[in-house]
């Protein structure tokens, strides 16, 4: 019997190491992988946040521009040096870029929350300034820049922070390609700070208002010449006097009604722009001129399915400002700049063009006189396969100054520049034009070759000739100058590709 006891014992013992053996063996449950997911509510290239219900998607591009003959990334030839015409000048012009940018989407019982961000960093060729190359460090190397073009939340209608203008056609200054400085519209594609509030009705068809901080745009608003400061350095620049703004006081209001459908797109907005200048002099004691408020009114049409290919499309604009001068010659064209070429006047040096653009003028003891202006822009694209299309276009504006803002002008044109013509030789109103055209090849979807070519032309009012005391970061001496229309021919080679 203590045999078979012993037996039996020794036996389920085995049995239970044998059991724990196995036990040990099995497999322990793994924790739940979460895989990032398509999310395929908003369109391509969005994935769901791991554990969350957010959508999320990154984008953006990289580009190479080579500019010919142009001033910065696609600008004419104006300002120093591109516009001096001489060593100075640069003959090309060289930028490598890259865009990224972030979208997350969240559905809610109020709609979509919606969040974007576009970011650039950016490398580009420096101009050289003065003609001393030891006090100057910018004739070799180049500039590098971060910008954020947009930083905004969608909500229930609502848009806050940083994007483009209301205001602005779909097109932006760009209706089929061309340099940055197309006149005949705003252009807020660098962003501007705002709150909108957009409805929509149904059709394509919406409308928007917008309390905009045009401040907060590339390179803000317009100047607003005291000219109480006006110099003789600073007229031959195009800089009439003070840019002598007060703080800010109340946000540009935009509206806009708009109707997209099939056929095209038909736009229009207008906007109203305070104009609040600091004081006639140095001190609050000085005295300042009350406020005013300026407008612009645009229009924008797309035309689509023209007969002459799919895809082609022509984009129109039109607008009027009084008051509001970077609506029309817009945040990328230079606010005030000369170009010089040669004369053939006898006794003159060279010739040049000066412009300097304004939101209005004032004097010692005077009111704000506002600036009008006019302009029209306009492109066409043909698609000729699917990887070739080429795009004309073409912008012309007109700014003029009121009678009392000319006067205050010219007094010091005749004091300063001592010009031949006298008196009868001012006349600080211009016109700018530009005509170009473009080809685009893209042999792969998402990369594109582009070589664009444009002509801009200043016609400029202003006539006879100045003793200038010269332009020192230009290397122009001090001699007599013949004010003339002055031209621009410039051209972008570029490789993009979008991502």
């Amino acid at each position: 019997m203590k045999f078979v006891k012993s037996l039996l014992l020794g036996s389920a013992a085995g049995l239970i190491a044998v059991g724990g053996a196995q036990a040990a063996d099995l497999p322990v449950k793994a924790k739940a992988v979460e895989y990032v997911k398509i999310c395929s509510l908003y369109g391509a290239g969005f994935y769901y946040m791991p554990g969350t219900d957010t959508c999320i998607k990154f984008g953006g591009y990289l580009r190479a521009d080579t500019i010919l003959g142009g001033a910065g990334d696609y600008n004419f030839q104006q300002g120093a040096n591109a516009g001096s015409n001489n060593r100075l000048t640069n003959y090309y012009f060289s930028r490598a870029r890259f865009d990224f940018n972030v979208d997350t989407r969240t559905a809610t019982e109020y709609g979509v929350v919606r969040t974007y961000a576009d970011m650039i960093f950016s490398w580009d060729t420096q101009s050289v300034t003065g003609s001393n190359p030891s006090a100057n460090p910018n004739v070799l190397g180049g500039s590098a820049t971060l910008g954020l073009y947009h930083a905004f939340i969608q909500f229930a209608g609502f848009t806050f922070g940083r994007t483009v203008s209301i205001f602005d056609a779909p097109w932006q200054s760009y209706p089929a390609g061309g340099p940055d400085t197309l006149p005949g519209g705003s252009n807020h594609v660098n962003g501007v700070n705002q709150v909108a509030y957009t409805a929509d009705f149904g059709q394509g068809i919406t409308a928007s208002v917008a309390l905009q901080d045009e401040t907060s745009a590339n390179g803000g608003q317009s100047n607003l010449w005291n000219v109480s400061s006006g110099t003789a350095a600073g007229f031959v620049t195009g800089v009439y006097g003070a840019n002598d703004w007060g703080a800010t006081r109340s946000p540009d209001i935009i509206g806009q009604v708009r109707v997209d459908q099939a056929w095209g797109l038909a736009q229009l907005s207008v906007a109203g722009h305070e104009l609040h200048s600091a004081y006639y002099g140095a001190t609050e004691v000085t005295g300042h001129p009350s406020d005013k408020w300026g407008f612009a009114v645009a229009g924008a049409l797309t035309i689509k399915n023209i007969p002459t290919g799919a895809g082609d499309v022509i984009n129109l604009q039109a607008v009027y400002t009084d008051g509001a001068t970077r609506y029309n010659f817009q945040s990328l064209f230079p606010q005030s700049f000369f170009m010089f070429s040669g004369t053939g006047v006898a006794g003159a040096y060279q010739s040049v063009g000066i412009a300097g653009l304004s939101d209005g003028v004032f004097g010692a003891a005077t009111g704000i006189d506002t600036v009008k202006t006019w302009g029209f822009r306009g492109g066409y694209t043909h698609n000729w396969s699917p990887n070739w299309a080429s795009s004309l276009y073409g912008a012309y504006a007109q700014l003029k100054y009121g009678d009392t803002g000319k006067a205050l002008i010219c007094a010091n044109f005749v004091a300063l520049l001592a010009p031949s013509a006298g008196a009868a030789g001012c006349n600080p109103n211009f016109n700018f034009g530009v005509i170009g055209g473009n080809v685009v090849w893209t042999p792969v979807k998402g990369l594109a070759f582009t070589a664009d070519l444009s002509w801009s032309h200043l016609d400029q009012k202003y006539s006879g000739t100045i003793a200038s005391p010269g332009i020192a970061t230009a290397a122009k001496p001090a001699a007599v100058y013949e004010l003339k229309d002055q031209n621009s021919v410039s051209m972008m080679l570029r490789a993009q590709r979008n991502f």
